[in-house]
């Protein structure tokens, strides 16, 4: 068996194309879709349906005929099979039969939404999609929001704004971006910080096409400053600043909150007089 992913009929690769025509049977999600990419090419391989709702009758079916011998592809309407679809079912269950199953490459929407996101890309955390429900979406995120990596989600556009405002009272104002539309005629990047991105969505209505949102990794965690070292930084800003410049300059240092710097800058300020 192999897995490939079909996108636009321009994404496909000369290797995918060849696997769709010398495979026994094609299952993919929806045979309208399917049929038009092979109509397209000139391929007539027969196709078979395989989704949410009839997985679990098509799966010994599909798995009688490997054991046969025959070659299936199973392809995806958009994005890489077994990445939330039920592919996945289907690929664990011939791997246990030890039944031989292979991957061609091809467009991810997560991987391009994390490469147009401009986030940092050496460490990242698929998370798919989130619960729909908002007090399992903030659980959810709550568990996330030590992970050190960027994360990457799908979500449904009519939950966009809804999930960008949990994500940003939960995980903190991080740097994000919304890609939608990925390798098609639309394609869209929205880069801001999470509360910005929410306010946008709210107000602009939910984006058409598929949505992928990028999330940055939690800001690292700074030493704990001492109140000595604290006086220390002041005492030196305040001899070349204002007292506000000089609290806002040591607070950006040190990671501490801008007012508490303020408030220990006022004391000094009036120790000196």
């Amino acid at each position: 068996m192999v897995a490939t992913p079909i996108g636009n009929a321009e994404d496909i690769t000369l290797r995918a194309l060849m696997v769709l025509r010398g495979a026994d049977a094609i299952a993919c999600e929806d045979t309208r879709v399917t049929a038009k990419l092979l109509a397209r090419h000139g391929i007539a391989t027969p196709l078979l349906a395989y989704h949410d709702h009839n997985a679990a009758r098509m799966r010994p079916l599909l798995l009688e005929r490997l054991r046969r011998g025959a070659a299936i592809a199973l392809v995806s309407d958009a994005g890489t099979p077994l990445v939330s679809d039920p592919g996945f079912k289907l690929v664990r269950e011939a791997i246990a039969e030890r039944l031989p199953v292979t991957t061609l490459p091809g467009p991810s929407a997560a991987l391009a939404g994390l490469v147009l996101s401009g986030l940092p890309s050496d460490r990242f955390l698929f998370a798919g999609f989130l619960p729909p429900k908002a007090a399992a979406r903030r659980h959810a995120l709550t568990e996330l929001a030590a992970v050190p990596a960027t994360l990457v989600f799908f979500e449904g556009a009519s939950r966009l704004a809804d999930t960008l405002g949990d994500m940003a009272e939960t995980l903190g104002d991080r740097p994000a971006a919304v890609a939608r539309e990925i390798t098609k005629l639309y394609e869209e990047v929205r880069r801001g910080t999470l509360h910005e991105l929410g306010a946008h969505y709210a107000a602009a209505g939910p984006p058409r096409g598929e949505v992928v949102v990028v999330v940055g990794p939690p800001a690292a965690e700074r030493p704990a400053v001492s109140g000595d070292a604290l006086d220390a930084q002041l005492t030196a800003a305040l001899n070349s600043m204002s007292l506000k410049d000089a609290s806002a300059a040591v607070a950006a240092a040190t990671g501490l909150k801008r007012r508490e710097v303020y408030a220990r800058a006022l004391a000094l300020a009036g120790r000196s007089k």
